[in-house]
């Protein structure tokens, strides 16, 4: 089986200018991961149009599923769901049940809704909404791109919503082990471990700690009997 895969596209002069620290790719990859989602690529982009158009439509034709995160709030430099449209070749539309949607978060319901806020009902035409049960303001999905809010706590709140209905693969397990070795010795037992489990891919992270050279090693792959089998081979190289 064939596991599907994703591009994550974080969108922000914030995060670009270091301002905003993101933890939304980080939360994302973990959650595709263990939900067999193989994540390809990660990019970070400006707010800027003619950008988000021609990145979004090179990684929607490479990947089966493309995720965005940032820029469909109330301010003029949310252009997201602009490009977004623009990209499909579609209109923005102001939906009703984006409206409704919107609306329950605000005390006096409609009433409340500034043509600020009403900017978060715009929605490509033909998509879905994505739910946003922290602040209403709803994400969306068209074809197999599903855009999402920059604010964490929506998005990981979006992301746990919408993974479950999408098709997944058969979750990337892993092991690890701390060898208190340089990567110079490491290289060439790991190089034959590699060679021998070819269904598995081995990760080396060198550290050094009080002094001392050493490695984390990780095993990742889909069979957890044979991770158990390179773990065992890899722990006799361990002083």
């Amino acid at each position: 089986m064939t596991n599907p895969t994703a591009a994550i596209l974080l969108i922000g002069d914030e995060i670009l200018s270091g301002r905003t620290q993101d933890t939304n790719g980080n939360f994302l990859a973990k959650a595709l991961t263990a939900r067999g989602i193989t994540l390809a690529e990660i990019r970070v982009i400006g707010d800027e149009t003619t950008l988000i158009v021609t990145t979004l439509n090179a990684l929607r034709a490479k990947y089966d599923y493309v995720f965005t995160s940032g820029g469909i709030g109330p301010t003029h430099d949310d252009i997201t769901a602009d490009a977004v449209a623009q990209a499909f070749d579609v209109p923005l539309l102001t939906r009703q049940d984006a409206v409704e949607a919107l609306a329950r978060n605000y005390k006096n319901g409609k009433d409340d809704l500034t043509p600020a806020r009403l900017r978060m009902a715009r929605v490509p035409e033909g998509a879905l909404l994505i739910h946003n049960p922290v602040s209403g303001a709803p994400g969306f999905s068209i074809g197999n791109v599903h855009v999402m809010a920059g604010v964490p706590k929506v998005f990981e709140a979006m992301v746990d919503g919408l993974l479950p209905g999408l098709a997944l693969g058969v979750p990337l397990l892993a092991e690890s082990l701390r060898i208190n070795l340089p990567e110079s010795q490491l290289a060439e037992p790991l190089a034959a471990l590699a060679a021998e489990f070819t269904a598995l891919s081995f990760g080396s992270y060198p550290f050094i700690r009080d002094g001392r050279y050493g490695a984390e090693i990780v095993v990742r792959g889909q069979d957890a009997k044979l991770i158990a089998a390179a773990m065992a081979r890899l722990v006799k190289i361990a002083p």
